[in-house]
């Protein structure tokens, strides 16, 4: 569709400049009326990837251009010094923006798409339910109970029968259910053998690719797609349909649930309720905007923790068992560090002592982790936009209101920030001489976001990965079909564009 913007004639004119001219001195080419569109178009199916290109050639920052009036003009960045600068340092001049909040619409009032005051609460409100004493055995309760009655029947099954498995999906049902645990306290079993499909779990994955191609798109253009219900924005209509009408059942399910028993408006520190309960027993004097009596309001924080938890750990996971995949030296490294570390640890085993706390003794896994989503961050970008006209410290000046876009994909790979090795998936570089995990500075590695925005799951979300890939690596071989293609699917979040087909062995017990 975005090709009705360019004449025929034209675009066949820009197609021979294309082929001549290097690519990326192309896309930098302002064309009369159309801007850099055309060389966008002509990347986009490696956007990512060529970002990186781009951005090592234009000193870290550079300044697209969009067609005229259709409001697509942005600077992207990946310089550490203005990461710092617009996420910690001055901080409040740097908002997500009423444009991104329009783009982000089929998610309404999530928290990624919040600023000021609504942001405020609604941080406190996470952090405080995050915290709670209860919440970190709820969550290890969950995923314990999932990797043994979901995750585990599964790959027995699969390797026994020798059958191709889609590891992302097989991760995203596996996130998928232990969050609406969670969340709702309910499980909804989309991981299981027959893989079924899930409504919601499908609504979801239709938004976050819409998403970026919002980003991508002149903004009448998406907005008159929206209106005729064509292509991705008719799916993401029906997606915003699908979640008011199943987080409502659960809503209504839960508001009668809490009625009839009764429930106190404090926990005791024993016990944490699921997530939905305690915001429909939030305490509003704390807080000046949340309302929890609406149901619009308890439906954005069912996707909140959706989105935040579901897609950025199934997508960390997927990445990183196929870079496993890939360094079989490193699979080595850290089933040594577990078997040292975590003896008798092995969930399937009847007198198992695993405890989802030794995972702290993992450093070589962290390190690895860290290392993975170094170069395949689950939120492959950020938006922000200036609340007044500033300069930043590479010297560019940002008018108020302006488009921001920092490429996290891109900023693991710079060679100006990671060194001449930034491409090569080498977890020592997170391990000091000593043995100890190496700190980086957050707008270095911004996997977990940095400064006031930095990822209050973060804890959990480490423990919970940890977790997982011991589980997979004590048991099983996982290996991966030869001559599929890898590559990522343009979206909110850092998905693989195929999925990733393996299959499994067990592995024989000691």
């Amino acid at each position: 569709m975005a090709f009705i913007c360019i004449p025929i004639p034209c675009f066949l004119i820009l197609l021979y400049f294309f082929i001549k001219k290097p690519k990326t001195s192309f896309i930098t080419t302002n064309w009369p009326l159309i801007g850099m569109l055309p060389g966008l178009l002509m990347v986009l199916h490696r956007i990512y990837d060529f970002t990186v290109e781009l951005l090592e050639d234009s000193n870290l920052t550079f300044q697209f251009k969009g067609p005229w009036l259709a409001g697509m003009d942005l600077l992207v960045t990946v310089d550490p010094a203005n990461i710092h600068y617009m996420l910690s340092t001055n901080f409040l001049n740097y908002n997500k923006g009423p444009e991104l909040k329009e783009i982000l619409d089929v998610f309404n009032d999530v928290i990624f798409n919040v600023d000021a005051e609504l942001w405020k609460d609604h941080r406190k409100a996470v952090e405080g339910t995050l915290k709670h004493q209860g919440f970190a055995t709820l969550s290890a309760s969950a995923t314990t109970s999932k990797l043994k009655n979901g995750l585990v029947p599964i790959f027995d099954h699969f390797a026994k029968e020798g059958m191709v498995l889609n590891f992302q999906d097989v991760f995203r049902r596996f996130t998928f259910d232990i969050f609406m645990v969670l969340i709702t306290g309910s499980d909804p079993t989309s991981l299981s053998i027959d893989m079924p499909e899930n409504e919601f779990d499908k609504a979801l994955n239709e938004a976050t690719e819409g998403v970026l191609y919002r980003h991508l798109k002149p903004r009448f253009l998406w907005k008159l797609q929206r209106w005729m219900r064509l292509g991705i924005e008719k799916k993401m209509v029906e997606a915003n349909d699908i979640f008011y009408r199943v987080c409502a059942k659960y809503i209504s399910a839960k508001r009668e649930e809490v009625r009839l028993q009764g429930i106190s408006h404090h926990s005791n520190n024993e016990e944490c309720d699921d997530l939905l309960t305690s915001y429909i027993k939030l305490d509003t004097t704390k807080y000046e905007i949340l309302n929890p009596s609406d149901d619009r309001f308890l439906k954005d924080i069912i996707l909140t923790y959706i989105v935040a938890g579901r897609d950025t750990i199934a997508s960390a996971l997927t990445w990183f068992f196929w870079l496993l995949s890939e360094n079989p030296k490193v699979v080595a490294k850290i089933r040594q560090e577990i078997d040292k570390n975590l003896p008798n640890s092995k969930i399937g085993q009847e007198n198992s002592s695993f405890d989802p706390t030794d995972n702290n003794k993992l450093v070589y896994l962290h390190a690895a982790l860290y290392e993975s989503m170094r170069l395949y961050p689950p939120v492959p970008f950020e938006h922000k936009s200036p609340v007044k006209t500033d300069v930043l410290p590479s010297g560019h000046k940002v008018d108020a209101d302006s488009k921001i876009l920092i490429l996290i994909y891109a900023l693991g790979r710079m060679k100006a920030v990671w060194g001449e090795d930034a491409s090569e998936f080498k977890p020592e570089r997170w391990v000091t001489n000593t043995g100890s995990l190496r700190h980086e500075p957050s707008y270095k590695f911004l996997a977990f976001n940095a400064g006031p925005r930095s990822c209050p799951g973060k804890q959990v979300a480490m423990k919970l990965m940890k977790t997982v890939i011991v589980e997979i690596l004590q048991n099983y071989d996982i290996h991966v079909i030869k001559g599929q293609k890898i590559e990522p699917l343009p979206g909110l979040i850092l998905c693989m564009k195929h999925g990733l087909s393996v299959t499994i062995t067990k592995r024989d017990s000691d």
